[in-house]
């Protein structure tokens, strides 16, 4: 039975589904409040963002007159957020629409999914922790949340705990005897599955620099880049940098990551040169973060998958 025919028979289910519009209210209040613009970037993009373990849709724009280019549809809208930061908008955020191939379709993801991501010109990503803190205690509006029948307590401030600490007290590795490929399955399997046992959120910062394309190198250590993310009851909620701006660095960055992503047999595009002109011209001291507001609509909402927000999910359009 599909969602709507669900809803049809049972009214009541109307208002869980709901909860997504009330979510999205409270971001654009909360944001709005302090004075950031809305922006709007294309979904519809000539070169998406290149991380290396991420693949994207292809498709193929074509005009009346025969011209034909290839397109895809963005993974992330952080590349044009850019381009707007280098133009002097100021702070900014982006309620959109992203998508990612070839993922696992799961309680926690989706082929397209729904991103909340923004930029805090003149911050590091100390301050983007504490705009996450309170942006989410708005959203559940109050400082515990009770989810699938477990209390989390929500006082500020969150514990923060460096990636190197967080792997050798939950799995008891230190971090330069860990291979780049095998930091994501550690993580996973190993270290989340603790963090939701503390009954509170973490903040994981810090992250060695090979797991952090697109932030600056730690002021204090760097083998590490000032990059963090947030957990939860367990959930990864949100990735945050302290903007690297130098485009020379930057571009290096890049093709690190296309090569990486050409020997893992990824689809292979240009890196977005617009944009290394635009950090070229010179973007702000910025920090900056992705959200994925499904995840934040799900913890809201106590239900235990992603697929329970949302109108149509993959898995019953496509019978995944």
């Amino acid at each position: 039975m599909k969602t709507w025919q669900k809803i049809k028979e049972n009214p009541g289910l109307l208002q869980k589904y709901l909860i997504r519009e009330r979510v999205i209210d409270v971001i654009r209040d909360f944001f709005k409040k302090q004075g950031f613009h809305e922006v709007f970037t294309p979904i519809l993009v000539p070169v998406p963002s290149i991380e290396p373990n991420l693949e994207v849709f292809t498709t193929e724009l074509r005009t009346s007159k025969g011209l034909k280019r290839k397109a895809y549809l963005i993974m992330s809208p952080e590349f044009s957020i850019k381009k707007f930061l280098a133009s002097g908008i100021g702070n900014c955020f982006e309620i959109t629409r992203c998508f990612r191939n070839e993922e696992e379709v799961s309680r926690l993801h989706n082929p397209e999914f729904t991103m909340l991501e923004w930029y805090r010109v003149g911050a590091d990503y100390k301050k983007i922790m504490e705009d996450f803190e309170n942006l989410f205690i708005k959203i559940i509006g109050k400082e515990k949340l009770i989810y699938q029948g477990e209390t989390y307590d929500l006082s500020l401030p969150w514990p923060r705990i460096s990636f190197e600490e967080a792997f050798k007290r939950y799995a008891n590795r230190v971090v330069e005897d860990v291979k780049d490929e095998d930091f994501y399955q550690i993580f996973f399997n190993e270290i989340e599955p603790k963090l939701r046992e503390t009954r509170k959120p973490a903040i994981i910062y810090d992250y060695p620099i090979s797991q952090a394309a697109l932030a600056k190198i730690s002021k204090k250590d760097p083998r590490f880049a000032e990059r963090f993310e947030v957990f939860v009851a367990g959930i990864e909620l949100g990735n945050c940098f302290s903007e690297l701006t130098d485009y020379k660095e930057q571009k290096e960055r890049f093709e690190k990551d296309r090569a990486l992503r050409r020997i893992q047999g990824k689809t292979d595009y240009p890196i977005d040169e617009d944009l290394i002109n635009a950090l070229k011209e010179g973007i702000p001291e910025v920090s900056g973060i992705a959200v994925g507001v499904d995840r934040l609509v799900m913890l809201a909402a106590d239900v235990p998958s992603v697929s329970d927000t949302l109108f149509f999910p993959a898995e019953e359009m496509f019978e995944l």
